[in-house]
């Protein structure tokens, strides 16, 4: 027999008082119905409420705030914007949005300080601008995706999990996996290089004064702004493309200097990078006459 829910406010009945999980899968209720119950599960903890008629969410004020996980799976959300009513849950540490036909994910830039949430099982069908709305939650630890369509958008399953890392600064947990600080601080600085170019053609720039990169970069790239602050903007040099391996495009430009013999002028020599240190030797002692024997080499680089 089909359950019926009351349509409207209830006096709050202590029966279910200690009630810590309760499933209400393919009961037909819809979330009002739920709101409207849940004023007699004072100390719920989990919810699970998948295949129903829930299609609209509204903020649940003055209730479910014992919650801890809430299953959405396999209802027909219209908009996945108004996943930010339940983000105000303050216990909230676990959100399943299993088959739900959400698109997109929206959330406003304010709020969410207490909202945990990890989409366990996942296959909302993420996009990078979902990607970027996960990181405006500050408590957000856990991600899985791993059954997600959206994991195939990438050739490299490497390099999209890097960009996640990248693109959700607060993120310590991704698909069972824990993320350390070399593992984020590399994802980083690739995804720093790799949209390098396209930070210079949207209008960055290495002089802060002339670095106005377009809305529609930011839209794209939230994070890169803060990622040139903290680890500095791209050299010139990480943008370059891969050069064919020429001879040309294998040579190393030298300064040569002689600290012994302050009257000879620094010399400029471009070297094959597989010159062993015998053949340098040889090569300085008919620059400045030194037995090979006798000589000591040191390495500045340009960049101290």
């Amino acid at each position: 027999n089909k359950m019926k829910f009351p349509s409207t406010s209830t006096s709050i009945s202590s029966a279910f008082s200690n009630l810590k999980i309760l499933a209400l899968n393919q009961t037909e209720i819809t979330w009002t119905e739920v709101l409207l119950c849940a004023q007699g599960w004072p100390a719920l903890e989990e919810l699970y409420l998948s295949s129903n008629n829930i299609t609209v969410l509204e903020r649940p004020d003055n209730v479910l705030q014992t919650l801890k996980l809430l299953d959405l799976s396999d209802n027909e959300l219209l908009d996945g914007n108004q996943l930010h009513l339940i983000a105000h849950l303050p216990r909230l540490e676990q959100l399943i949005l299993r088959n739900t036909g959400i698109s997109s994910i929206h959330f406003p830039d304010a709020g969410f300080v207490t909202f945990y949430a990890s989409s366990k099982d996942c296959s909302l069908p993420f996009q990078w601008s979902s990607i970027n709305e996960l990181d405006k939650l500050p408590s957000l630890r856990s991600l899985q995706c791993n059954n997600n369509p959206f994991m195939d958008t990438e050739k490299n399953p490497e390099t999209l999990i890097q960009l996640i890392i990248a693109k959700i600064s607060q993120l310590e947990v991704l698909n069972n996996c824990e993320i350390l600080p070399a593992e984020r601080r590399g994802a980083e600085l690739d995804y720093r290089k790799i949209f390098g170019n396209d930070w210079l053609k949207a209008g960055g720039h290495w002089n802060p004064e002339k670095n106005k990169p377009s809305e529609e970069f930011l839209a794209a790239h939230p994070r890169y702004p803060l990622l040139c602050l903290k680890y500095g903007a791209p050299e010139e040099g990480e943008l370059k493309g891969r050069q064919p391996l020429t001879l040309k495009n294998q040579l190393l430009t030298l300064t040569i200097k002689c600290p012994e013999k302050p009257e000879q002028k620094p010399v400029e020599k471009k070297l094959p990078e597989s010159m062993t240190i015998q053949k340098v030797k040889g090569l300085l002692y008919r620059l400045f006459k030194i037995p090979g024997s006798e000589l000591k080499l040191s390495y500045e680089s340009s960049k101290v």
